[in-house]
């Protein structure tokens, strides 16, 4: 509900001011198609098969599930490393070079994302890597267990890991540093010259929105990463059911929690949010376009 909703709402404002958003805005918007997508195509079937205490659909939809999750999980993964670097090459850049990341550009980054995460969802269905059930019986995923039973399934799993996990998330945490200490070595020099002490507490802001949205997507699939890795190396017996549920459970929660980082850290986001009214759905009146008022700097950031 939490991720359907803040989504819906990231998606609303978006259409209703697509016209005023920066390019690497729609990195943001691609973001919730994944996180919404991901809601909409799985979270029911998992919950059915809850109430079911054993999964519902049998191979088909547990492929289907498995595929589906694969799928938005490297799109996700791919949109929040393309933002990472994007928004180190702004903040790194002049002003007349962060223009050059034009929406077209940004349109064809996203179009690539989702080809390279279609092709990695598609692999197991021609042969290289597998689906199959998790270890609790209500869920389907990448069959880890096939890391050390097949060559097919070890090289499968081991490029995953590397080009869909390690190197994102390496490159998420290295410019999301890099951005903390250009923050940091600016508001040195805000200190040196006297400057105003808002604009101080814009970096600090934004330095602190950055940390968040890496934090929060790495932290929460985390646990997940640690007991696939357990059971690749382990028989998936050696862990009681619940250990392997709580981690897939606070994986799935990573797609409700950016709308709240929206709301918390931009004011054009937050704005806009309280305009919106639920009567019969949603209604959404025409926003206020005067974003003037707030630095360029901060949009990069917003909703």
């Amino acid at each position: 509900i939490l991720t359907i909703l803040g989504n819906s709402a990231v998606l609303a404002t978006a259409v209703k001011r697509s016209s005023l958003l920066k390019s690497p805005e729609l990195l943001t918007v691609n973001l919730a198609v994944a996180d919404i997508g991901m809601a909409i195509s799985m979270y029911p079937l998992a919950i059915a098969s809850a109430w079911n205490h054993a999964w519902l659909g049998g191979d088909a939809s547990c492929i289907y599930y498995a595929l589906m999750g694969f799928l938005f999980g490297v799109c996700s993964m791919m949109t929040l490393c393309a933002m990472a670097v994007i928004r180190f090459l702004v903040t790194n850049s002049s002003k007349s070079n962060s223009n050059k990341i034009t929406k077209n550009t940004v349109r064809i980054l996203i179009t690539l994302i989702w080809l390279y995460s279609l092709l990695w969802a598609i692999l197991p269905l021609v042969g290289w890597g597998y689906y199959g059930p998790e270890p609790f019986g209500i869920s389907c995923t990448i069959a880890w267990s096939k890391f050390h039973s097949s060559s097919n399934g070890f090289s499968f799993i081991l490029s995953m890991f590397l080009l869909c996990t390690v190197l994102p998330a390496l490159t998420i945490v290295a410019c999301y540093l890099g951005i903390a200490w250009k923050v940091h070595k600016t508001y040195q020099e805000i200190q040196n010259i006297d400057r105003i002490p808002n604009a101080a507490k814009l970096e600090k802001k934004l330095t602190l929105m950055a940390v968040l949205i890496s934090v929060g997507f790495l932290s929460s699939w985390t646990p997940y990463a640690a007991a696939s890795f357990w059971s690749i190396f382990n028989s998936s017996d050696s862990l009681q059911p619940v250990v392997t549920l709580l981690p897939c459970l606070f994986a799935k929660s990573s797609t409700a929690y950016n709308p709240f980082i929206y709301y918390i850290f931009s004011k054009t986001f937050r704005r806009e949010i309280k305009q919106l009214q639920c009567c019969c759905g949603w209604r959404v009146p025409f926003f206020s376009t005067d974003n003037s008022a707030e630095n360029p700097v901060s949009m990069m950031w917003s909703g």
